[in-house]
């Protein structure tokens, strides 16, 4: 089947970009979502509704060759009755996998993948016993909806259990033991339905109050570039997975611990657009598509920031040398992904220098 229209559930930063990369291969999106403001209409043809819509859902599978999203918490049984009607890509067994913070343990684990100690807890009972039983420093952490560090308490002492129940309490929660991590990193990859896998390097990741700040790549690091890759290739090949996938990690003592996955381009691969042969979101749709997929060669040594809460100055930072803005045309607010540049160098001691020279311009809000 020729594929020549995607349809993209969700049309943040996330789905324009993948819009962008889909026009030189001959590819069109539509989106769905709830306002005609989202950074997608910007760039392609959006439907105005709510994500779980019927409606709104079947007109957009009617539109489409093959239906992806931006966004994964989009409930899976919303996209079940369009299967009739459309490809969905990646498989929504991911998804629903990727929305239960124990589910994906679940997997991690089967797949001989390190998670951390971890217990389920429904009640303020069970969450004295999972901290009694794993031990302190511990985060709580809702086990669905929560990202860019949104739903978390860390317990950093008993006293601490009463407020973290206060503030989340309820079902549906997980402990996790407290990861003394030196670094985090994350790897992506791309798999087509025919089987192919291509993997990009190992990204380097600093985060501040949960958001991913910045990130250096390739980080080279041969044994845990081949650990990390291993893994995400037991995850695609167990999930039939079509499309792009990444799975975050924390280097504990030399070891990798699998965090979570996201079953989506992902924002630790954005420096792919500029320092990759083929960007993350060119390969996605190249996978979903049934095209074949692009060259993941990093053009250099690169640096991805992010611009939160309010635009940096273009001009400052358009005067450093091998440096592209990315603006994504959203209402600055605090907390918000407004965009982000990306530093492609022909060393990773020139990249250093200008993403140290960057982050003097970037002020987050």
């Amino acid at each position: 089947m020729k594929f020549s229209t995607v349809g993209v559930v969700g049309a943040g930063q996330l789905g324009r970009m993948l819009a962008l990369a889909g026009y030189p291969l001959g590819l069109r999106c539509v989106f769905l979502d709830r306002g005609p403001d989202a950074p997608g209409a910007q760039v392609a043809r959006i439907l105005v509704g709510e994500l779980e819509d019927p409606a709104r859902l079947l007109e957009l599978a009617h539109a489409s060759d093959v239906v992806t999203f931006d966004w994964e918490n989009i409930s899976s049984a919303a996209l079940a009755p369009l299967e009739k009607l459309v490809t969905i890509r990646p498989p929504r067994k991911a998804l629903e996998i990727s929305q239960d913070r124990l589910r994906e343990k679940a997997l991690f684990a089967r797949l001989k993948i390190p998670v951390a100690a971890h217990a389920a807890v429904d009640s303020k009972q069970d969450l004295a016993r999972a901290a009694h039983a794993l031990g302190i420093p511990g985060v709580l952490k809702t086990r669905r909806l929560g990202y860019d560090g949104k739903g978390q308490f860390v317990i950093r002492e008993a006293s601490q259990i009463d407020d973290a129940w206060t503030a989340m309490g309820g079902t549906g929660l997980i402990y996790e033991k407290f990861q003394q991590f030196s670094r985090e990193v994350s790897i992506i990859g791309a798999r087509s339905a025919a089987g192919k896998i291509v993997y990009y390097p190992l990204s380097a990741n600093t985060h501040a109050g949960g958001i991913l700040h910045y990130g250096i790549a390739p980080f080279v690091h041969p044994s845990l570039e081949r650990r990390a890759t291993r893994h995400l290739k037991k995850v695609m090949e167990t999930l039939s997975y079509v499309g792009v996938l990444t799975i975050e990690f924390f280097v504990v003592k030399g070891r990798l611990i699998a965090n979570e996955m996201a079953p989506r381009v992902h924002n630790s691969g954005h420096w792919t657009i500029d320092g990759c042969v083929t960007s993350q979101f060119e390969n996605h749709l190249r996978a979903i598509c049934d095209l074949p997929l692009g060259s993941t060669r990093p053009l250099g040594h690169t640096a991805m920031v992010n611009f939160l809460g309010s635009m940096p100055s273009r001009e400052r930072l358009l005067g450093i040398e091998g440096l592209a803005f990315h603006d994504y045309g959203k209402e600055p607010r605090p907390g918000r992904k407004l965009g982000h540049c990306t530093i492609v160098c022909a060393t990773a001691r020139g990249r250093d220098r200008a993403l140290a020279e960057a982050l003097k311009f970037v002020e987050w809000t």
